[in-house]
């Protein structure tokens, strides 16, 4: 099932951008509410990878999950078109929880790369989705997920250590003044929600350090959290199929979701 995220007047809109304003929906038959997965594909704020959203989903699915892929806004769209875009597919979800058979207690954004990079925002940055359009029943909800999986992540956005490429697609012509605040390492607190993490150690497209300092920040603000760190592989594996250590990646994530949401 297809929903649009915005009715009327689409927050944050350039003129000529790409506008995909689409969550697709993964619901699966349920006698009582089930966690649901809110999957951000990778692609350097500049695109989304199809094999990091419906196969995904469909693979939560498998495990007893809902979940739902969101087409958030990317390049030449700018911050805080994406995270809109997120918060708004997690407000739709909560508003819509007793239809759907969803624990609004139990939602977990997921992202790929530069969609980890937008599920990190979620559990960290200020709720952006209610400006810029006509004030619905949904702006109502709250934004904040109850946990994320980053998966191979963008955490910071600076010459570093970061990934600048997704820093300039999400910031444009503001990233040189803007980048430090998009680290988003900087914004963990004691109220993030908690987390699974997972890399590679040997990812040539984005440093593992990326998810350590995430890791490491959480661990200071004693934020419980769960990390894989696997040998090797490329970067953007998605369900690495083909990687028999990293595979284990998306059950170990479900798993975690049960136990610890």
């Amino acid at each position: 099932m297809d929903i649009k995220l915005w009715e009327k007047e689409i927050p944050y809109f350039t003129e000529g951008a790409d506008t995909p304003n689409m969550m697709h929906t993964y619901l699966i038959e349920a006698e009582k509410p089930l966690p649901c997965i809110v999957v951000l594909p990778g692609g350097g704020y500049g695109a989304r990878a199809f094999h990091e959203g419906e196969p995904i989903a469909q693979h939560f699915n498998k495990r007893g999950m809902h979940a739902v892929v969101v087409d958030y806004r990317v390049a030449p769209n700018r911050y805080p078109a994406p995270l809109a875009d997120a918060q708004r597919a997690i407000k739709i979800i909560r508003a819509n929880a007793d239809a759907w058979k969803v624990d609004p207690e139990k939602i977990v954004t997921l992202g790929f790369s530069a969609g980890g990079h937008l599920c990190a925002s979620t559990l960290v940055l200020e709720d952006v989705s209610n400006a810029g359009h006509t004030p619905d029943e949904i702006d109502a909800q709250p934004a904040l997920p109850n946990g994320g999986i980053l998966c191979y992540p963008v955490i910071s956005v600076e010459d570093d250590f970061g990934h600048v490429g997704s820093g300039k697609n999400l910031l444009g012509e503001k990233y040189k003044y803007e980048k430090n605040y998009f680290s988003l390492q900087n914004h963990v607190t004691d109220k993030t929600p908690k987390a699974f993490l997972w890399h590679t150690s040997d990812d040539a497209g984005v440093n593992v350090k990326n998810s350590l300092t995430f890791a490491a920040r959480m661990r200071d603000c004693g934020i419980p959290f769960e990390m894989h760190i696997y040998p090797h592989g490329r970067h953007g594996l998605g369900l690495a199929e083909q990687h028999d250590d990293v595979k284990q990646w998306a059950d170990q994530a479900a798993d975690w979701v049960w136990r610890n949401i």
